[in-house]
Formats: C-alpha cells, structure tokens, sequence
C-alpha cells in the first residue's frame, strides 16, 4: 500500500514518468514537465545537450538535478555495445549519476526492442554500477531474467513507442508483475490519459511517456490530465474494483424494507 515509488531506493511521491522529447522549444518542455507532476525525466542523451555542446542551452537550464532525478536513455542504439558507451557518456557528464534508461532497439520502423542485446547490455552496466531501469518486451520470462541480473526497474511496452495505441496486451503486464519484484513501469504506448489510467489499475507502478504528451494538441493541458489519471488509476487499484458479474444485475440501492405494493 505504499503511495511512494520507490526506484533503487529512493522514494518519489509522483508515478508518473516524463520524457523532453518533440516539443517546440525548451519553454513548452519546462511547462510539461511542471503541469505533470513527474520527478524523474528522460531524455535521449545522443540527441540532447547537457553540456557536451557548450555553444548550445542546455537541458539542465530548464531541468537542474537539484529539482529533477535525470533519467539519461540509450534512444537510438541498436547495439549492447553502443548502449553501454553512450550510458557511460552520461555518466561522465552527470558526474557520477547512476540511473539510467537502457533500451536497445532491434528494428527502425517499429522500434521493438532487441532483448538479446537489450540483456547483454544490462549485464555489463549492472556489473558497472549502474541502477538500471530497463525497456523491453511483454515477456515475462525476459522480464524476470532482467530482474535476475540486477535491474532496477522492468520497463515493457504496452504498445510500440510513438503508437498512442494504448495497452494492447494487459494480460502479459499481469503476468510480468507476478513474475518480479522490482517495479514494473508501462513504457511506450500510452496514448491518452485512459491509457494511463488503466496501467495503474493493472497494479503497474508507474507510466512513463513522451509522445502522448508532447504531441496532443495542447501539451501543458495534457501532461497534467495525465498526472490526473495515474493518480486516479493508482486510487483505484488500491480501493480494489468490484467484481464483473455478467448477467447478474444488482441493484445500487438497499432492497430492506421495500414497500410492496400488493400489500397497499
């Protein structure tokens, strides 16, 4: 009943996971970020400036590490090997930080990820020191060896990344949170905020999402709607939904007592 997430020991009142890609400018990825809620935030650390480019702002003027826990990502690697050098990179330029984002894509059109390199990668970061939170697939059995290598967190998608089509497959998200202990995290997929809503009534400890925020109509107005559900979705898990019945009808009110009317 914990209301903390708690990701390699530390606690985070929010569930809701936040990435800084595709938005216009720096400003609107500030006003996101803030109307979520999220104190963990992803970004892709091939494709932004923190620091590597002192000509160019930085992503720590609008996100400091004193306000936000950075979560650097290996977004566009398709090797264990380029993974692992891009996540020391972050390390180096974080000064030591050591969560970290691993994904390790398999195809460029689908972005499905590959999870023989995907594990071959964890297994040296985790040796290294890293407190890995991990992108993968659906699968149970893959979910529960990374959870055996030292994983912080599973991370499987509920549909492809960029897709919006929601939770195709909660059954299998069932399963990989019967299988592990460490903190299963719904990434990629995600929609609409009744997307996320239901990932935390499957029991999933958080959503973490980019694209459906970043390109609704109105961003600021959506990263808040989405705060909004996974803290409904969260409440409702843990209040525990009624039963289905199907063809069982139950009236909503008392039947004690009832006049009846034959007896007027």
């Amino acid at each position: 009943m914990n209301e903390n997430l708690v990701i390699a020991g530390k606690n985070y009142s929010s569930r809701l996971l936040v990435g800084t890609g595709k938005y216009k400018d720096f400003a609107e990825t500030k006003a996101a970020v803030d109307a979520s809620g999220a104190e963990i935030v992803t970004f892709a650390i091939r494709r932004s400036n923190i620091g590597q480019n002192p000509d160019e702002p930085s992503l720590l003027e609008i996100l400091p590490t004193s306000q936000y826990t950075l979560l650097p990502n290996t977004a566009g690697c398709y090797t264990a090997a380029d993974a692992v050098r891009t996540l020391r990179l972050a390390r180096e330029l974080l000064e030591g930080h050591s969560l970290v984002k691993l994904e390790v894509l398999g195809d460029p059109q689908s972005l499905y990820p590959n999870v023989i390199e995907t594990i071959a990668a964890a297994k040296i970061l985790v040796d290294e020191g890293f407190h890995v939170m991990v992108y993968t697939s659906d699968d149970p059995v893959i979910a529960k060896q990374l959870e055996d290598i030292g994983c912080v967190a599973i991370m499987p998608l509920a549909s492809l990344i960029g897709s919006g089509m929601g939770i195709l497959n909660p059954w299998n998200l069932q399963l990989i949170m019967e299988h592990v202990s460490i903190p299963v995290i719904v990434d990629a997929g995600v929609g609409t905020a009744s997307d996320a809503a239901i990932a935390m009534e499957l029991g999933c400890a958080g959503v973490l999402m980019n694209t459906a925020i970043a390109a609704a109509q109105h961003p600021v107005l959506m990263a808040s709607a989405m705060k909004l559900a996974v803290e409904a979705g969260r409440s409702a898990y843990l209040a525990g939904r009624m039963p289905k019945k199907l063809y069982s009808a139950s009236p909503s009110s008392p039947t004690d007592g009832i006049i009846d009317a034959a007896g007027i």
